[in-house]
Order: structure tokens, then sequence, then C-alpha cells
């Protein structure tokens, strides 16, 4: 009997050690699937986190860039200009730093060109620039960066020799070079239009004295073949005085002052003489009375 309840309580304890082992084994299975659930949503959180931050990047790239943004374009000043430099080769030059605009290039004066074309030059040269980059921060860093550096970056390259004078011309506007060469143009044409007017003036005074002129000889020689007596006129201009005129005229008339000098000083003596005479006389007369 004893046997008996022994191996029945060795298969209960059997058994129940089995269905702790299967609960074991669920337990790990459980826990298993848990960490994989946690692990697949790290794993989910890191790639939003990695899509949030491309977007990001996106974003600021695209807060940076010209095309998602609204670029404010500068302008700098360039106050010398090369001989043979044309705005093409300006451009070319520029370009690399970053997008240009507009390019405009100061020729030189109408006097300079005449006295080129006389010496046989034909070639029209400038002598100071305007340069708009598509965005003002470009503008900036060229302007800060290339002054007073040589134009080539090579040695034996074309405008090697000279240096960039660039200057950033902060809050200026295109608009403000349009209106300064329009009120420029205004000024020259009011400028020749006043030296025609006076030119005309001058012809028309001309040609009425050579028409009073041709009037007066006919009434002259009508005159004269009337026997009438014909009083020629006689033009008299005083001509300036030359400096040895000038130089003779003070020394005559330091020379009349030294003479009323001299008379004056001769009649202080007669009358002191004078005096002393009269003196004598009255004293004379005193001791006599």
């Amino acid at each position: 009997m004893e046997e008996r309840t022994n191996t029945r309580q060795r298969q209960e304890d059997e058994e129940e050690d089995g269905a702790a082992a299967g609960r074991g084994g669920d337990d790990e299975d459980d826990e298993d699937s848990c960490v994989d659930e946690e692990q697949k949503d790290d794993d989910d959180d890191g790639e939003t986190a990695a899509e949030m931050k491309k977007k990001t990047k996106q974003k600021g790239v695209g807060g940076t860039s010209c095309p998602d943004r609204k670029c404010i374009p500068g302008i700098v000043y360039l106050g010398h200009i090369p001989p043979r430099m044309r705005p093409k080769h300006l451009r070319n030059l520029l370009s690399v730093y970053g997008e240009i605009g507009r390019v405009f290039l100061q020729p030189e004066a109408g006097q300079v060109r005449k006295r080129k074309r006389k010496a046989g030059l034909r070639r029209c040269d400038f002598t100071e620039g305007w340069v708009e980059f598509r965005d003002k921060r470009v503008a900036k860093r060229v302007a800060s960066s290339l002054h007073n550096t040589p134009m080539g970056t090579r040695k034996r390259q074309r405008f090697s020799s000279d240096l960039w004078s660039i200057k950033y011309l902060h809050r200026f506007q295109w608009t403000h070079l349009s209106e300064r060469l329009a009120y420029e143009q205004t000024v020259l044409q009011q400028r020749l239009r006043t030296e025609v007017s006076q030119a005309k003036k001058e012809t028309n005074f001309y040609l009425n004295n050579v028409d009073k002129s041709a009037n007066l000889d006919k009434l002259r020689r009508k005159r004269q073949r009337d026997g009438q007596q014909v009083d020629e006129r006689k033009w008299d201009f005083t001509q300036r005085q030359t400096e040895d005129e000038i130089q003779m005229r003070k020394k005559k008339k330091n020379s009349v002052t030294q003479k009323h000098l001299d008379k004056a000083h001769l009649i202080q003596q007669k009358s002191q003489s004078n005096v002393s005479l009269l003196a004598k006389i009255f004293n004379s007369n005193k001791s006599d009375s």
C-alpha cells in the first residue's frame, strides 16, 4: 500500500512539474513576443525619427535655397574697369561665385573718345560698373573676399595684373541706378539744348549785324552819288594798360606826392622864419617902451 501511495505521489509530482514546465514555456514565449514587439516599436520610432530629421533637413534646405524662398538681389559697385574689359568678360569672371543678373558698365566721356579717335584708337573703354547678384548674401561675400585681390588666378591669365575694386552697396536697388542714368541723360540733353540756343543767338546777332553793315554801305554809296558829305565813323578803342605802364603811372604818382611834401616843408620853414621875425619885432617894441 505504501508503495502504491508513493508511486501516486511521484506521478502527481511529475504531472505538476510538467504543467509548471509548460506554463514556464508559455511565459517565456510570451516574454519573447513582448520583446519582439518592443524592438519593432523601437525600430518604427527610429524610422519615424529619421524621416522627421530628413524632412527638417529638406525644410532647412528649402528655406535657404532661392526657389522656395524669395531671394533679395544685391548690387556691387566696381570702381575700376581695366582696358579692353567687356560685360561678357566681367560676367564670366563673377559667375563662378554666384548667379548674376544685370550688368552695366559706364562708358568713357565723349571728349575722351574723340581724343582717342584722333589718335587712331577706335575702341570704347569703361570707367566704372555695377553688377547685380541674385542673392545679396553672395554679393556681400564676393565684395568682402575679392576686394584688392588680382582679377586673374593664374599669372598669364587675362587681367591678372589688375586688382578688384569692389564695394557692396547697402540698400541699393537697380531702379536707383536707372533713375540716376535717366537724370544724367536729361541733364546732358538740357545742356545741349542751352548750347544750341546760345549758338543760334550768336549766329542771329552776327547775321543782323551783317545786314546792318550792308544797309549802311548802300546808304553811304547813295549819298556819295548824290554829292552829299559822308561822315566816316571812326571807332576808338582803349587798350588795356600793360604792366610796365601801370608801374610807370604809380611812380609818377609817387613823385607828385613827393613834390607836394617838399612844398609843404618849404612853407613850414617860411612860416617858422616869419614867426621868429615877428617875435623879434614885438620884443624890441616892448624894450623901447
